[in-house]
């Protein structure tokens, strides 16, 4: 698997875009090529109705389909930044309710939610949402209501004048636009394993997340998943569903500490899973820069070496917090945003608070700056719960505008 390749194909996955993938070399490939007058054309190509776009990249198909256009205001009543379930549900009803508002996100819409084959569990659906179709649905109606979308573009700093003006947003476009009010929505990364040759195998056979997209390609060969989330559930299944021979590794001694009891159900039930329970991974093995196998301990201490053609990382998350320091923002021992009466201590708000009143549900300790969603201190890392902060942020936001002098 090319790594660009890999991150064309997820793209594609997760914004909720059907296409079909042949293989370089292929009798289906070499056909369409030859038939659309292509066949000395830059791989990987993609064709899109009567476009085709050669030596395809993400950026050039998100430049193809009108995207990396600039912010089209200087101003906006309501930035958010980051365009997971709870960033787009608070730009949802901001933006119907008449405020100027603005999602950024340096990825595609959806968050760790994009990565969910079926969310079953979301109130409203008894049938499940893909996570992309529910991002892709959301963003949609932000738009609807007049909210702006800015993807593949992150904000990489502010300026700030004074409490009652203004935030300026440094976009990494080189542009800036300004905000009355703000709302950190950045969700969560995905943890990090430290292995030996890991970062040289990444996108060469190891992946961070378990891409959907990867799955058909993976029928009938031997792939790995580290992990015990529902995440990791819903990777496990998907591999399997295609055919895949997977070994789940799971450092704990049984999957109902982190995983919903369906997937658990359904796991325990098929029979290309293997899962292996208080085991980690302990090493990689390749050839030419490839992955072409694993050793795994278990906690007796008992060791297998295994060719596999893939290994998914479905470890969790941490919160994409690094900004906090430098935008005096409060964070727990644990990275997570501190926000509202989390961040009292006696009943007093922290020195650096400049008002008499207390912070707002969800305001962090810089005024005007709002949290939700996964990366916020005692989130339930729940879409619905995600999908209600952002809401109960959307209708806060009158109060810091009123302090501000807006009025609507």
């Amino acid at each position: 698997m090319d790594a660009e390749h890999y991150r064309l194909r997820d793209f594609l996955t997760r914004s909720a875009q059907p296409y079909e993938w042949h293989e370089a070399g292929s009798a289906d490939a070499d056909q369409l090529l030859e038939k659309l007058g292509l066949e000395a054309a830059a791989l990987p190509v993609l064709i899109d109705g009567e476009q085709s776009l050669q030596a395809a990249t993400v950026e050039s198909v998100m430049t193809a389909w009108g995207g990396n256009q600039p912010a089209k205001r200087k101003h906006y009543d309501f930035v958010v930044i980051g365009a997971g379930p709870a960033g787009l549900a608070a730009a949802v009803y901001a933006a119907s309710d008449g405020l100027s508002t603005l999602v950024c996100d340096r990825d595609l819409p959806g968050g760790q939610a994009s990565y969910a084959t079926m969310i079953e569990n979301f109130f409203g659906f008894p049938d499940g949402i893909g996570g992309a179709e529910l991002a892709r649905l959301a963003g949609r109606q932000a738009e609807g209501f007049g909210a702006e979308l800015l993807l593949m573009r992150a904000v990489n700093g502010s300026r700030l004048n004074g409490q009652d003006e203004p935030v300026g947003l440094l976009i990494d476009d080189g542009s800036e636009v300004t905000a009355s009010v703000v709302l950190a929505a950045p969700g969560i990364d995905w943890a990090r394993l430290e292995l030996d040759g890991l970062d040289d195998l990444i996108g060469d056979g190891v992946y961070y997340g378990a891409g959907r997209s990867e799955a058909a390609q993976c029928a009938g060969q031997d792939v790995v998943v580290v992990g015990a989330g529902n995440s990791a559930g819903q990777a496990v299944l998907n591999f399997a569903n295609q055919t895949a021979r997977v070994t789940m590794l799971i450092r704990g001694d049984r999957l109902s500490k982190s995983m919903s009891a369906y997937l658990i159900e359904r796991i325990e039930k098929h029979p290309l899973i293997d899962v292996r329970l208080e085991t980690q991974l302990t090493e990689l093995h390749s050839n030419d820069g490839g992955l072409t196998g694993v050793t795994f301990a278990d906690s007796g201490g008992k060791s297998e070496t295994r060719a596999v053609d893939g290994v998914f990382l479905c470890i969790g998350g941490r919160p994409h917090t690094e900004w906090c320091s430098r935008e005096h923002v409060h964070i727990d021992d644990r990275g997570y945003i501190l926000t509202g009466q989390d961040l009292l201590k006696d009943g007093k708000a922290p020195d650096c608070w400049p008002l008499e009143r207390d912070p707002l549900p969800l305001e962090t300790s810089r005024v005007g700056l709002f949290a939700a969603g996964d990366v916020r201190h005692g989130s339930t890392k729940r879409v619905a719960a995600a999908v209600g902060e952002g809401s109960m942020v959307a209708s806060l936001i009158f109060s810091r505008l009123a302090e501000l002098g807006v009025t609507y």
